[in-house]
């Protein structure tokens, strides 16, 4: 019986028949549109999925007329970061990044990134920020955008003035640990509508919310609130909004946008919300299972993900990178991971952009 090589969530090489990968690939898809109450793929997506997944070729790319425009999170911290989970620890500037990026690796877009890549940290620096922003704009074609991670969590004890909801949960202080969770949504939004409006007057082209929702509910009602007041002040921004799951986690639980509770909302519910703030592009995650295969997670990627970009009224730009959208949770992944969970997402699911 032939076997074809695959990965495994945790970038693992592994050999599967046909069969096996055609049984992962439907699990995959029956639990994603079980817990998300979605469609499942079709027959002609599974076989073309199938397709995909055991092409013969290191490498795979979508038909011609069919590309889509890119993003990136993290800025140059890609190059010169080196953090012990990512970044290649190279010493240059920011600057000389994003110039690398535009000039020499095609980058349709490309960011400013502070190397604490969260809104907290950034906003008694504003005005360095700013400079740099300035300064980018006047050597850089390709639109260049601000980025950084709502990360609510920086604003809990032991790094913020807020009681940590896990440990009020953990005392049975469940009244507290909510009422510090709507202290950090208020002090949160505040804080965005800082630094995105500051930013934007220095000449940013947009501004890029990545991992929004790690903290839970909470900072996903806060990011929501700073992207209205946001689009309020700059009607013209360009607003991407970037998730970090695919499931809300409700830290709260009864937090409310828009008259609805978020937690445990799904991507094609999420993004409803995320256009209604003012969102201009939406950026759906699946996470990735390290102990199943590539075919599993990426079925069940693209059926979340293709429900969600049906229903959307903005584009949608998967996530896709180490350890979401079906790729393996690796520091560097694979390229026949890459390539093949990219092709299927822009093909199957019909996503606007990665």
């Amino acid at each position: 019986m032939a076997e074809y090589p695959i990965r495994r969530g945790d970038g693992k090489r592994l050999y599967l028949s046909r069969q096996q990968i055609l049984d992962d690939i439907n699990e995959g898809i029956a639990d994603a549109a079980d817990i998300a109450s979605v469609p499942n793929l079709t027959s002609d997506d599974i076989d073309f999925l199938l397709e995909i997944l055991i092409d013969s070729n290191r490498t795979v790319g979508v038909e011609v007329g069919k590309e889509v425009v890119l993003t990136y999170d993290i800025g140059q911290i890609d190059l010169e970061g080196d953090t012990g989970n990512s970044g290649l620890g190279i010493p240059i500037s920011r600057l000389t990044g994003a110039l690398t990026h535009e000039r020499a690796m095609g980058a349709d877009t490309f960011e400013l990134a502070h190397a604490d890549y969260s809104i907290k940290p950034v906003k008694p620096i504003i005005a360095n920020e700013m400079q740099a922003m300035e300064t980018a704009q006047n050597n850089l074609v390709i639109p260049y955008f601000y980025g950084a991670m709502p990360n609510m969590g920086l604003y809990y004890s032991p790094d913020g003035p807020y009681g940590n909801p896990a440990d009020l949960m953990r005392e049975f202080k469940i009244q507290e640990a909510r009422e510090s969770c709507e202290a950090a949504v208020d002090h949160l939004a505040r804080d965005i509508h800082f630094v995105s409006t500051k930013i934007m007057s220095a000449g940013a082209d947009g501004f890029d919310f990545d991992t929004t929702a790690s903290a839970g509910d909470g900072d996903f009602v806060a990011t929501l609130r700073g992207v209205e007041m946001l689009r309020k002040e700059c009607p013209q921004a360009y607003i991407n909004l970037g998730m970090s799951g695919e499931l809300v986690l409700g830290i709260h639980g009864e937090l409310e946008y828009d008259g609805q509770i978020v937690a445990g909302l799904c991507p094609h519910q999420q993004v409803k919300l995320a256009a209604k703030a003012g969102a201009s592009v939406f950026g759906p995650v699946v996470n990735t299972n390290t102990g199943k295969s590539l075919a599993w997670n990426l079925a069940r990627a693209l059926t979340f993900i293709k429900e969600c970009v049906k229903v959307s009224p903005i584009p949608c730009h998967a996530n896709m990178g180490m350890g979401v959208g079906g790729i393996p949770m690796t520091e560097t992944p694979s390229l026949d991971a890459m390539t093949r969970c990219s092709k299927a997402m822009v093909e199957i699911a019909g996503v606007d952009g990665i």
